[in-house]
């Protein structure tokens, strides 16, 4: 059988634009697990159900820069 060729994987591009500090620790861990930790830093993740509930959470803190 012939292989099937392997899925575009969709990516979303977030930076963070807020602060950490004197939030919650769920927020700041949330922030972690997107790969953020200092203003203006941007980190591309895969597009998934998850990290976009990630990004729910914290929408106050980070700003989708593109989403292809």
């Amino acid at each position: 059988m012939a292989k099937k060729p392997a899925a575009a994987v969709s990516t979303i591009t977030v930076e963070q634009i807020g602060s950490p500090i004197r939030r919650e620790s769920k927020q700041r861990q949330t922030l972690i697990g997107l790969k953020l930790n200092k203003l203006h830093r941007t980190s591309t993740l895969e597009d998934t159900p998850s990290v976009r509930g990630m990004i729910e959470k914290v929408k106050h803190l980070v700003r989708v820069v593109d989403g292809q």
